[in-house]
């Protein structure tokens, strides 16, 4: 892959304050690696100071990026993340830069730095629904993102890390979740209808799994069905507003209520019971991400499939069921005091070369078009459904409340359906109470 070598200033106004601050401090965890970081002995000029020094880049990212994949490719040696940031320092010799790394997933990326974030990585990966929680707490820096970058993205890649006109993250890689399924029980063209799939007798004990008790998952009926949330009817933000209880929310909740009721529907929950019994061959369908293909792949052996959500009958009709979800990013600490370094890094992070080596050793699926229509990431069927599911990925708000009211009130929905306290006689009025607590100011 080539090189992106080009650097974007970041020499502007609303960073030159950073020189004052105090830097991101080196972590002592133990997965910190300082000993072996390869660092530049001459005597290089930086750019950010005007001064011969060494420039200090903390990284947070996941345990799997500082992982040994030498048995993938032998250039990667026993830590992916390592390997990837050495090669931006090779591709710079202008700057005298030295990492230190520490494990943080996605997805503890705020909870982390909220906690001290002049303490935290200069550089972070971050799952897309904390973007508005990171700038509203004054944590992650304002990027300037370049014209190759962003069209070389999908179009949606950048909506969850722009706030306020202004962006916040490069995405690396999509988010969300789709279905796998087992070709040898369900067509291709079966598997494109929900209802097509719970009628059919598959010889399974359960036909579909999905967890019904979790926002992140049983918002796809409502935003499938054409609902919204936080938003007037001209699409502005509003905090007072929820049509998931309208005529179509009401026709998404009914999809919902028959599966709780269907013997042939599986819950899917945080152990992973969805998994297990496909594992046993008591499933046909599982609703998941890429973070489980291998695992699923293990399971149906000759009969791995994978596809979009299926389409559902909402009043008569039948709409494609969306998705939540976003993008993962790599942001960067509004504390650095190397804010041009740091976004320099962040790009490279997210760029062609790093998004191709976190394909080759863990199979991350590519956001890049350069990389998503090559050979290798088409004949990967959980890319190819994570990436044909990404053009049903819903818009969430940001709202503070998206991550308080809705997830809980969400839940208590999907529960009420399971444990047979929501039926077809109160749907509606439990639906009402829904949205009013989705609505509703919650102190925080």
């Amino acid at each position: 892959m080539k090189k992106r070598t080009k650097i974007v200033s970041l020499l502007m106004a609303m960073v030159l304050v950073m020189g004052s601050m105090t830097a991101c401090g080196s972590s002592d965890d133990s997965s910190s690696d300082t000993s072996s970081n390869d660092t530049n002995t001459s005597e290089n000029t930086s750019e950010n100071s005007g001064s011969t020094e060494k420039i200090k880049l903390t990284v947070w990212a996941p345990q799997e990026d500082q992982t040994d994949y030498s048995s993938v490719d032998s250039k990667y040696g026993d830590n992916l993340l390592k390997y990837m940031c050495n090669a931006f320092k090779d591709a710079h010799p202008e700057w005298n830069i030295e990492f230190d790394y520490k494990v943080c997933s996605e997805g503890d990326a705020y909870s982390e730095l909220s906690k001290d974030a002049a303490a935290g990585g200069d550089v972070f990966m971050y799952a897309g629904d904390q973007s508005v929680s990171l700038v509203e707490n004054g944590i992650a820096n304002q990027l300037v993102i370049d014209d190759e970058t962003k069209n070389g993205n999908p179009a949606n890649a950048f909506d969850a890390v722009t706030v306020d006109g202004a962006v916040y993250g490069v995405p690396f890689t999509p988010n969300t979740w789709f279905m796998y399924y087992d070709k040898s029980k369900f067509s291709e063209e079966e598997v494109q209808s929900l209802d097509t799939m719970m009628a059919k007798d598959t010889g399974c004990k359960y036909n579909f799994s999905m967890d019904l008790d979790n926002g992140w998952y049983n918002a796809g009926f409502f935003y499938g069905a054409g609902c919204s949330i936080y938003k007037d009817a001209d699409g502005n933000m509003d905090e007072s507003k929820c049509t998931f209880n309208d005529e179509n929310g009401l026709g998404a909740a009914k999809v919902m209520l028959s599966l709780a009721n269907d013997k042939k529907f599986l819950c899917d929950d945080d152990n992973g019971v969805g998994l297990s019994e496909l594992q046993a061959g008591n499933l046909a369908a599982y609703c998941s991400g890429t973070w489980n293909a291998s695992k699923v792949k293990e399971a149906l052996g000759d009969n791995y499939a994978a596809t979009v959500l299926p389409k559902m009958n909402i009043n008569g009709k039948e709409v494609q069921m969306s998705s939540i979800g976003s993008y993962k990013y790599v942001g960067v600490n509004k504390n650095t005091q190397y804010p041009e370094q740091a976004q320099a890094l962040a790009l490279w992070l997210a760029g062609e070369e790093c998004q191709a080596d976190r394909f080759a050793a863990r199979g991350v699926t590519p956001t890049l078009t350069s990389l998503s229509e090559t050979d290798e990431v088409k004949s990967d069927i959980a890319s190819t459904a994570l990436i044909a599911q990404t053009a049903y990925i819903a818009e969430t708000p940001q709202s503070k409340k998206f991550s308080s009211n809705f997830w809980s009130s969400m839940e208590a929905l999907g529960k009420g359906m399971l444990n047979k306290e929501i039926n077809e006689k109160n749907l509606k009025k439990q639906l009402d109470m829904t949205v009013e607590n989705i609505v509703t100011d919650i102190a925080e």
